[in-house]
């Protein structure tokens, strides 16, 4: 992923994994202030699917997908699901 995208541009997008299955829509993006680096995708809305999951969990509760895990940003943010559970 060498393409630069605001994360404006991310947030309210679809969340599938490969396979297809939703996960639900972006909410945030958690980075490291000091590096840059991304850290986590939250999730806003989350399927029944991804609410079966046992996904790390932000302090507010809302779940929270490594950003490890994200494969391909686009009209969808693609997850690979073996990265997460």
């Amino acid at each position: 992923m060498t393409d630069k995208r605001f994360s404006k541009q991310i947030l309210g997008r679809t969340v599938v994994s490969k396979t297809g299955k939703r996960f639900g829509e972006v909410g945030d993006v958690v980075f490291e202030t000091g590096t840059g680096e991304l850290i986590h995708v939250v999730l806003r809305n989350p399927t029944p699917y991804a609410e079966k999951l046992d996904l790390e969990k932000s302090r507010e509760n809302e779940q929270l997908i490594p950003f490890s895990a994200v494969m391909a940003l686009g009209d969808f943010v693609v997850v690979a699901e073996e990265d997460i559970v």
